[in-house]
């Protein structure tokens, strides 16, 4: 079932913008790919784009609010894309940590998924907030119907792991806020594209000791509101240009 009244605005505002700012860092593909974020206490109830709108146009007032206990949410005037439905609903039904959940094609994250060893070493800061704190699938079972979905969501068992590299797929990042996630899909594509580059150039790889890159892990997971500030910048942005994102 899909919810038309606009309940929960402010999370529906920080959803827009990084949908917006998705669209103008090249991360999204086309009308396809997906955001979410959970609205009430175990999660079943989230905010997710409507079907096949491309990420620049998406408004505040545009987001599905959808329960994933209603199957017949397929078969309502306004449903949602059944791939969304499958991947999303599941993480929502069985993993109550991942309030928001991301998914995109970006274009480094996605080579990394391609590659046969898809882990992303700890070359440098950026590479090492994630050490440790990657799921790396390499059984991709087609689209993400409701089948594929049930599948990646008993993947994630552990909380401190919040990325997921979809093999031959693309990638995943969860969390408990639109910041948090955003955040964090960010900078791994980022550091993908570091790895990526650096392995384009042939030469051997510096890469950092278990013990630096883990305490690089560790102080970069408690540094202070960069994720709120992040956000809130991207949203003055948008706000100064006159973006009608919030609407």
């Amino acid at each position: 079932m899909t919810i038309s009244n606009h309940t929960h605005w402010p999370e529906r505002v920080d959803l827009a913008a990084a949908f917006r700012w998705t669209a103008r860092l090249n991360m999204h593909e086309g009308v396809a790919n997906h955001f979410s974020l959970a609205v009430n206490e175990d999660g079943t109830r989230f905010l997710m784009n409507p079907n096949q709108m491309h990420f620049a146009r998406i408004k505040a007032s545009d987001l599905l609010e959808i329960d994933a206990n209603d199957p017949s949410t397929l078969s309502g005037p306004n449903a949602p894309d059944p791939t969304a439905w499958g991947l999303h609903g599941a993480i929502h039904r069985h993993v109550p940590w991942a309030r928001c959940v991301m998914h995109v094609h970006s274009i480094h994250a996605t080579v990394l998924a391609s590659l046969t060893d898809s882990t992303l070493p700890p070359i440098d800061q950026n590479c090492a907030t994630f050490y440790n704190r990657t799921v790396i699938d390499e059984s991709y079972g087609g689209l993400a119907f409701e089948g594929e979905g049930e599948r990646i969501a008993t993947m994630m068992t552990d909380p401190k792991k919040k990325v997921i590299v979809m093999g031959n797929h693309g990638i995943m990042v969860v969390g408990a806020t639109v910041a948090e996630v955003f955040n964090r899909l960010y900078y791994f594509e980022r550091a993908a594209e570091t790895y990526i580059r650096a392995l384009q150039t042939g030469r051997p790889l510096r890469v950092l000791p278990h013990e630096i890159a883990e305490k690089t892990a560790r102080e970069l997971e408690e540094y202070p509101d960069q994720d709120t500030s992040h956000l809130s910048e991207l949203k003055a942005i948008l706000d100064e240009e006159g973006s009608n994102y919030a609407q």
